[in-house]
């Protein structure tokens, strides 16, 4: 799968505008995109699809709770990744979304923006 980083497209919100107040917006999209798309296996369109929503706003939080503990950018992008693929989806997330019950979270999520965009 080629490792390639698509421009967001939504630059107020999702990953892109709440990394704004925390690093350089550009230099975290840089980092994550590829980190990501290496830990899920899915493709850039899900990826920026994840990192453009609400829940790529969480993910942006999570990466500054990183840089707030003393962490570089790469690292705390990294340090998020390994913590959302850690945790795994409920099963009332699972209910919820109709994401696999125990996927990892990250891999839930970013497959699912993979899902929605096919049947679009």
């Amino acid at each position: 799968m080629p490792n390639t980083i698509l421009p967001t497209a939504n630059i107020d919100w999702g990953f892109f505008g709440t990394m704004g107040d925390h690093a350089d917006q550009t230099e975290a999209w840089n980092l994550a995109m590829p980190a990501i798309q290496l830990a899920t296996g899915c493709p850039d369109t899900a990826v920026r699809d994840f990192l453009d929503s609400t829940h790529g706003r969480h993910f942006a939080d999570d990466v500054a709770n990183g840089l707030f503990r003393g962490l570089g950018l790469a690292a705390a992008i990294d340090a998020a990744v390994a913590r959302w693929m850690a945790w795994t989806i409920s099963r009332q997330t699972a209910r919820e979304t109709g994401i696999p019950h125990g996927l990892p979270y990250l891999t839930g999520f970013v497959t699912h923006f993979e899902v929605m965009a096919d049947i679009a």
